[in-house]
């Protein structure tokens, strides 16, 4: 399969493509998207607008095609909406107008999971749009929803006699606001207030009615802060203890940048996978930890349902485009996986343009 991190369409990429959103922003940092766009072209040089939907993908698409990954799996952190209705308790609003969602469908994405800290943020009327353009789309969705049933059931992919089950959580400490949860009639995220036994119980059930020999069972959790290497105790913990509840991967993602990654029982905990797709380019104050590269992970499974090798791609973001990580990027990030990897008892090797976990 295909993993990655934060997917954000909206904003300055929304902006650069064929049918934007009105652009105005309510943030103390900017008040117009196309600003974005400015300091990207400072950075990088000339974006072009009016781009087809297949450009903020760039170089990632053909990289994909070339592998062909049974299931595509995206967090998708941008409402899909022209809603004016944002929400003013959040600060930064992102949402990319229905229309250049198809920028979503341009990368045969299978799964997007929205359960983040910015599904919500352009009201219920956005949330709903969301869930309306991926189903027009027919692109499958988890982690949010018009209900709590909704928000918990999981996306399915069926691939002949096996299939793939996707659960998507957001988790306080990623920033997922409390009145954003969803409820027995009321919209919104499938949330987790604090890491504990009760959580672990929650997961536990909603799994349970998938647990198959020929299901692999994806939990896609939005958790932790944008910046730092150090995966809190208490992530560590559950992710084992999802493991050992018979989840085969643990999605972890809400990190500016690529984390650690263990493998537990032969199965793939990946802690924070990084940004993909932003308009943070020429956005300073955090260079060292190297937000704009990011990571194509297509890890591949046996009959077993364990991990038989984890492939992963570099990428960096320039004018607002993936394009392929140079020799100089992948060695950093084959350093700063190796680094962060030696207590969770992994290393990254180079192997001519991409990278593979050891373990």
């Amino acid at each position: 399969m295909f993993l990655c991190g934060d997917v954000m369409l909206g904003r300055g990429v929304d902006q650069i493509l064929a049918q934007p959103c009105e652009p105005t922003l309510h943030e103390s940092y900017m008040d117009d998207a196309r600003d974005y766009v400015a300091l990207a072209e400072q950075e990088s040089g000339e974006i072009p607008w009016g781009a087809p939907p297949a450009y903020p993908w760039g170089d990632a698409i053909q990289i994909l095609d070339e592998v062909r990954p049974d299931a595509r799996i995206v967090n998708l952190e941008t409402s899909i909406t022209r809603s004016p209705d944002y929400d003013r308790d959040k600060g930064i609003n992102y949402r990319v107008s229905p229309e250049n969602a198809t920028s979503l469908a341009a990368a045969h994405v299978d799964v997007c999971a929205l359960g983040n800290n910015h599904v919500l943020d352009w009201g219920e009327r956005g949330l709903f749009d969301t869930l309306d353009t991926l189903d027009r789309l027919h692109i499958k969705r988890c982690g949010a929803g018009r209900d709590l049933d909704e928000a918990t059931r999981p996306a399915v992919i069926d691939l002949d006699d096996r299939r793939i089950a996707v659960f998507s959580i957001g988790v306080l400490d990623a920033g997922v606001p409390p009145w954003w949860a969803a409820g027995p009639d009321r919209p919104g995220v499938n949330f987790i207030r604090v890491l504990d036994d009760a959580a672990l119980a929650a997961v536990r059930r909603a799994i349970e009615p998938w647990q198959d020999d020929r299901t692999l069972v994806v939990v896609s959790l939005h958790w932790g802060g944008n910046w730092g290497y150090g995966v809190p105790d208490a992530h560590r913990r559950f992710a084992h203890q999802l493991v050992d509840a018979g989840v085969h991967v643990v999605h972890g993602h809400s990190s500016h940048h690529v984390k650690g990654i263990e493998v537990r029982s032969g199965q793939l905990i990946l802690y924070g996978c990084g940004d993909l797709i932003t308009d943070y380019e020429g956005i300073h104050g955090h260079e060292q930890f190297r937000g704009d590269l990011g990571l194509l992970y297509i890890p591949t499974f046996d009959r077993a349902r364990k991990l038989g090798r984890l492939v992963m791609f570099p990428t960096r973001m320039q004018r607002l485009q993936l394009r392929r990580a140079d020799a100089k990027a992948i060695a950093w990030l084959e350093a700063t996986l190796t680094r962060c990897g030696k207590e969770l008892g992994t290393s990254a090797a180079v192997e001519n343009d991409h990278l593979r976990l050891v373990w």
